[in-house]
């Protein structure tokens, strides 16, 4: 680390190189205001960060989640969230993606009612794909941002009429290594959240809307507190009135799931929504209970928005939402069009219709999609079922969702086919994450970091638990090497002998090998593989 900035007895580095490629994202007064949030909320971070390890060892302890009796009388009293801005009232379909150019472009341009640009699950964390973001998301709020693709001969510029903006940044376990504040690795959250709101609160301003984010994997209320806590400063640094900066918070995890009003009230100023985020939801179900024999879940297909746990999360956050008065968002459309067979664009299609009209009849007031086409298709069905902006008039009283309910283990079973397919889906999405891609196209379905971390996550489930496949087999370390071999020449043979070397899939099968046989569970895949790029 060579080139630094030094003020009032601060420090922050960075390598020279990257402060001279974007000149225009690390400014000066920028690298100031993320040292304030670096001084000020970095070490209750950490503390936050203990409390998750000390929870989980209750957790593997047989302990299980539960709402808390501290805060009963917030879930049981009446009070209601800060009203929603004008714009954020109607998002009836969110489209999602990362937020390289051309993505940003025809995500805006979509006829989404909102665009979330992610920096988390759907990018891959170089330090390129991060300023690059930074540099496409200022010039699409300022209405600048233009592309031309020199192979297809085609412009990307901005319609007249474009989506509302909601950001996503990098979720609190995660370090940004290319930023040091007093020698110490600075919140990939804070660079991600601090670097768009700084640049880009008084266009937006102008433009009569605000910084909009998204924020991934609370784990607990306090997680939403710290981050109310620094809004508000953002607030007052920056000059902008309190309760300007508008969240939505994605419910992903088991544990912040008990704790829906609690989350709520802390960022009570600043919150307009939950979303149902089922892959991170699954893939957390597994984890926190990776070692209690009870809780195996089954092949990944096999667990849906219909299972009973799966149906009760979604159904408790439209309750707790429209009795807070903010958004119930539903989950993601990871189907994606299929080139040349109109048989099976059909058949996704209706797959993503069925599941958009569950979202619509219990009441959800938006729901996600992965790539433009898919627009319509949810549009149509939110348009037919949804007359009003939102339905938070839909309280659905009715509903008395225990924590068994939440609980309640998926039923299925567990086969080889399920384990190939696990290791085929880890090894070609960490392989396009370490060649800087985060949203990989695979058999049809838009994988993220999400699915890939299900699919790594149950491997390591099923071997340290020894289960017993639906073929009479247990699941051994020898059967599991075996098969992980026979999947791994499949995928040097699809790839090619240079690719698969040039291209990582060796250091991807490597690094699966290290996530999933190791008596020690490692809590994400993209913290073990941020050191490969």
């Amino acid at each position: 680390m060579e080139n630094q900035i030094e003020t009032k007895e601060k420090r922050l580095q960075f390598k020279i190189e990257s402060k001279e490629s974007f000149p225009d994202i690390l400014t000066e007064n920028a690298m100031f205001f993320l040292i304030e949030l670096h001084e000020k909320f970095n070490k209750k971070r950490i503390a936050l960060l203990e409390k998750r390890k000390e929870q989980q060892q209750k957790f593997d302890e047989g302990e299980l989640p539960n709402f808390p009796i501290e805060t009963k009388k917030i879930r049981e009293s009446e009070w209601i969230a800060a009203s929603t801005p004008e714009d954020l009232l109607d998002r009836r379909v969110e489209i999602t993606g990362p937020v390289d150019r051309k993505m940003v472009i025809n995500a805006l341009n979509s006829g989404a009612k909102t665009f979330m640009a992610d920096f988390e699950d759907s990018t891959s964390p170089t330090w390129n794909n991060l300023m690059n973001g930074q540099q496409n998301l200022k010039d699409a709020v300022a209405k600048t941002i233009y592309l031309f693709d020199k192979k297809k001969n085609k412009e990307y510029k901005l319609k007249n009429e474009t989506t509302v903006l909601l950001v996503r940044p990098r979720g609190i376990h995660l370090n940004e290594k290319h930023i040091l504040i007093n020698n110490e690795e600075i919140s990939g959250s804070l660079v991600d959240f601090g670097l768009y709101a700084f640049h880009n609160h008084k266009t937006l301003a102008e433009n009569n809307t605000a910084p909009y984010f998204y924020l991934p994997k609370l784990e607990h209320y306090l997680e939403a507190r710290w981050w109310n806590e620094v809004f508000n400063f953002t607030e007052e640094y920056l000059g902008i009135k309190n309760g300007t900066i508008k969240a939505t918070v994605l419910i992903e995890t088991i544990t912040a799931n008990f704790q829906l009003d609690e989350i709520i009230y802390e960022l009570r100023n600043h919150i307009v929504g939950l979303n149902c985020g089922r892959w991170d939801y699954i893939f957390s179900y597994i984890k926190k209970f990776r070692n209690n024999e009870k809780f195996i879940v089954p092949n990944r297909d096999q667990v849906t928005m219909t299972s009973p746990f799966m149906n009760a999360y979604s159904q408790l956050v439209i309750q707790r939402c429209h009795k807070r008065n903010i958004h119930a968002i539903g989950g993601m459309a990871a189907q994606i069009p299929i080139k040349n067979d109109n048989a099976a664009n059909e058949i996704a299609f209706n797959k993503v219709k069925t599941d958009k009209e569950r979202e619509v009849k219990n009441g959800h007031d938006g729901t996600w999609v992965a790539h433009p086409d898919l627009v319509e298709v949810a549009l149509k069905v939110f348009n037919e079922n949804m007359p009003t902006k939102n339905q938070i008039h839909v309280k659905r009283s009715e509903l008395n969702i225990t924590e068994a309910d939440l609980l309640e283990v998926p039923q299925g079973s567990i086969t080889e086919e399920g384990i190939r397919k696990n290791i085929n889906i880890s090894v070609l999405y960490i392989a396009s994450w370490l060649n800087g891609q985060g949203a990989a196209a695979l058999n049809h379905l838009m994988e993220d970091a999400a699915t890939a971390e299900i699919s790594r996550s149950q491997l390591w489930q099923w071997l340290r638990n020894g289960v017993t496949l639906d073929n009479g087999k247990i699941l051994t370390e020898k059967y599991y090497d075996k098969i992980a071999m026979e999947e791994y020449e499949k995928i040097k043979n699809l790839v090619g002998d240079e690719n698969h070397e040039k291209q990582h899939y060796k250091l991807a099968e490597q690094l699966l090998d290290i996530l999933v046989v190791n008596y020690n569970f490692i809590d994400f895949l993209t913290i073990l593989g941020y050191k490969h790029i």
